[in-house]
């Protein structure tokens, strides 16, 4: 029997095509049906961050052109606007099908960004501008990534998300590469208005993601779980309520505060030592950029080929903590050689920690949970919590250095909530094995 035309032409394809396609599942870890979903949540990640980290450094220069010392109110107002915008977020999530909430959300977000584009142009009110971009900054950052989150935890299994999550995080990692760089060049060309309009673009590309990946879970989930993507009712206040009702949920939260606690500690020093040391504005974009570079390309190494091996070899447990362990030893050396040096490496090592194991572990934990903890319980603890946390840390700073504790002090106090943190970690990998 003669072969047909079409298969004389297409045979010979199909090998190489299969070799490839298996060569990509065994370096990530990933089943062959799951290459497009993953390249989707990939490429959705990839612009969300590089669109953040546009305008990251900018925000840590607004934090010194708003005034150091103003950063507690900062922090305290992001605070206060993340309390507002939960419950709200709670009101839309109970009405709007998932589809639509998420895309109000990027749109919301993109509209904002072009109003600073214009205010930040005209050159009006600089320091309240600074400010009021320093907050909404901050609110944007967590608020989107938690949402992200979210969606992935809906999409994906809690045996996905340990085999998958690390290499979505590499999107994250790959975009918040460009980032940096895409801040360097521009800034050289153009004001840093632009920087708003370049980073919308990205929101946008995060827009038509969403909608690819809402198609490919509505296929898989038609006749499993036919109503995945309709609205989860209930209160507004949901979220909070079932956060304070699981003690689960309570750990998360206790983790994600010395996380925050931390964070803001090294943040406020590392920004006070910059301004020091630097006296020109853009030389300190400049720096923060470069250590956003340097800290991205470890990360992106680490989640795109070590995250999945490391958590499918030592366990959840692991990858929760990691960043512990590395704060302990990281205070212990601000302890002893506070320097902008010693500040820098280990801001570096503590983030590359952070987003390649911390951050995919902890998302696993909520895998296990409900759709109404997913978003709702979930948005509570990523903005409301977090953001508690970098406002009292804040004030409590700047409260013991005022009664004369130095820096010095500060880090050796911390030594000992370090083990409280790793004690925390092995809990909820105890429990989130038990509710598999």
């Amino acid at each position: 029997m003669q072969a047909k035309p079409y298969l004389l032409h297409c045979t010979p394809m199909a090998g190489p095509y299969r070799t490839l396609r298996a060569r990509w599942t065994t370096l990530l870890g990933a089943k062959q049906e799951e290459l497009i979903p993953l390249a989707w949540a990939f490429t959705y990640f990839f612009c969300l961050l590089c669109g953040y980290s546009i305008l990251r450094p900018v925000r840590d220069e607004m934090a010194i052109e708003g005034g150091i010392s103003n950063l507690p109110w900062m922090m305290s107002g992001t605070f206060l606007t993340m309390l507002a915008a939960t419950p709200l977020f709670g009101w839309l999530s109970a009405r709007f099908p998932r589809r639509r909430l998420l895309l109000t959300v990027y749109a919301f977000f993109i509209a904002n960004l072009l109003a600073f584009y214009g205010v930040m142009a005209s050159h009006l009110y600089a320091e309240w501008v600074a400010r009021g971009f320093f907050i909404w900054l901050s609110v944007f950052n967590l608020f989107v990534v938690s949402v992200f989150w979210s969606f992935m935890d809906d999409l994906f299994t809690p045996e996905q998300g340990a085999r998958l999550f690390g290499v979505i995080a590499a999107g994250g990692s790959s975009g918040a590469l460009l980032g940096p760089l895409l801040t360097t060049g521009l800034t050289f060309v153009f004001s840093v208005p632009v920087l708003m309009l370049a980073s919308s673009c990205f929101l946008a590309l995060c827009m038509g993601c969403i909608v690819r990946l809402e198609r490919w879970g509505g296929e898989r989930s038609a006749h499993h779980q036919p109503h995945l993507g309709d609205p989860l009712q209930g209160s507004f206040l949901a979220g909070v309520r079932l956060t304070f009702a699981s003690p689960y949920l309570l750990g998360i939260c206790g983790y994600l505060m010395l996380l925050a606690m931390t964070a803001t500690f090294l943040y406020f020093e590392q920004t006070r030592l910059v301004s020091e040391y630097f006296d020109q504005p853009e030389a300190r974009t400049r720096l923060f950029s470069g250590i956003d570079f340097a800290t991205n390309l470890f990360t992106w190494s680490m989640q795109l080929f070590v995250t999945n091996r490391v958590i499918g070899k030592f366990g959840l447990a692991a990858g929760l903590l990691c960043v512990p362990v590395i704060s302990l030893v990281g205070f212990l050396g601000i302890a002893l050689w506070p320097t902008l040096a010693v500040y820098v490496a280990f801001s570096v090592l503590r983030r590359m920690a952070e987003y390649a194991f911390s951050k995919p572990s902890r998302e696993v934990l909520f895998t296990v949970l409900t759709r109404e903890e997913k978003y709702k319980a979930k948005n509570f603890i990523d903005t409301a919590i977090s953001r508690g946390g970098d406002a009292s840390t804040a004030w409590l700073v700047t409260g013991v250095k005022a009664l004369g504790a130095t820096t010095t002090h500060i880090a050796w106090a911390l030594v000992p909530l370090m083990l409280l943190w790793a004690w925390i970690a092995q809990f909820l990998a105890r429990r989130k094995e038990g509710m598999s």
